[in-house]
């Protein structure tokens, strides 16, 4: 069975003013919640853990290390 990107998550490579995609997909999983997190609706990530957020109340709980 082929997948198209709106099934397929997105493997991206985070830096500080932005982000290069990897691997094409339609979205990224937040690393706290697991929730899927469309492209073009990220906005939160944290450069040196590599990892996506779902807003930036869950991006301060996690850099802050309350998780």
């Amino acid at each position: 069975m082929l997948m198209n990107s709106r099934q397929t998550p997105a493997t991206l490579i985070y830096g500080p003013n932005g982000f290069r995609v990897a691997r094409p997909g339609h979205f990224v999983v937040c690393a706290v919640t697991g929730e899927a997190i469309p492209l073009e609706e990220l906005r939160y990530w944290s450069v040196d853990r590599q990892e996506a957020y779902a807003s930036a109340a869950i991006a301060t709980q996690r850099l802050s290390g309350d998780d």
